[in-house]
């Protein structure tokens, strides 16, 4: 298996697979790099380089109790690209990666980017009653598992028409969803419910594509993709109907075309590079 070491020393997990132009993946709060892997073959298949990491705390990666904030999220994703030396990257992230994906434009520029995809992405605000996100952190430190069972098939989107899963990837779901530390479950929530990227995003000069569930219960699309689109200068805009959060799983013949699509055809508008250390400076939590 392969590691790279974070600013801090914490190892890190990823896989990296076929050759061509490279597509950065970042997974959602809970889950892990295996959440992209039909992403990756179709991609792989076609051309192109795909890369895919675990966040600090989640599948194989180290939990070094720390870190479980944006700036040293964002580094961590930094140090990636950098041990690869990648260049001309389309960096996707998925729920709260989208604010991964953001802070690192925000924090060491876009030298390495070429375009950026947001999927079911929570950025850039959920704008959550404070009482409302300390009642859910309360519940995931002493009953996690429950709140799983409890939320797992609204995330899948159970009841929506034409929104079919296999069962069992539903329960490799789950199991991603149960190994990753209780800390970093805490602590990611904590920081990403409290987030807010809308300045950030602003600021964006690249290509980005959002694509966004028409029935996303974690990221709404009116507050979250909808937002983002607003919000980003030039973004492009796709609604999955009848989708909720999940869209890797429940639509992802189309995710796997249109990030394709996207990494193919769209050129990065001109833009003067951000540089990383007026970026660190302006960068807001």
């Amino acid at each position: 298996m392969s590691y790279f070491s974070a600013p801090d020393g914490t190892e890190l997990f990823y896989r990296d697979y076929g050759n061509g132009s490279p597509v950065v993946f970042v997974h959602s709060m809970l889950m892990s790099s295996d959440m992209w892997q039909h992403q990756m073959l179709h991609l792989a298949a076609h051309g192109h380089r795909a890369v895919a990491y675990d966040r600090r705390g989640h599948g194989r990666s180290d939990d070094p109790g720390t870190g479980y904030e944006f700036d040293t999220l964002a580094d961590d994703l930094a140090a990636l690209l950098d041990r690869l030396e990648l260049t001309g990257v389309t960096l996707v992230g998925h729920s709260m990666g989208g604010g991964e994906v953001i802070r690192y434009l925000t924090r060491h520029g876009s030298d390495r980017i070429a375009r950026i995809a947001l999927v079911g992405a929570t950025a850039p605000h959920l704008g959550i009653d404070p009482q409302v996100a300390t009642a859910l952190l309360d519940q995931l430190r002493t009953g996690y598992a429950q709140w799983v069972t409890d939320n797992a098939g609204l995330s899948f989107g159970d009841d929506l028409p034409g929104c079919h899963i296999p069962q069992l990837e539903k329960e490799a779901t789950i199991r991603d969803w149960m190994r990753v530390s209780l800390h970093a479950a805490v602590e990611c929530n904590r920081i990403n419910l409290a987030a807010d990227f809308r300045t950030e995003a602003s600021r964006i000069g690249l290509p980005a594509l959002i694509l966004h569930g028409d029935h996303d219960a974690f990221a709404p699309l009116e507050t979250c993709g909808q937002r983002s689109a607003d919000l980003i200068p030039g973004s492009k805009l796709v609604v999955y109907e009848n989708a909720s959060h999940m869209l890797h799983l429940s639509h992802r013949e189309q995710l796997n075309h249109d990030l394709e699509e996207f990494a193919l055809t769209v050129q990065p508008r001109e833009h003067l590079p951000v540089n990383a250390a007026a970026a660190r400076r302006n960068c807001s939590d």
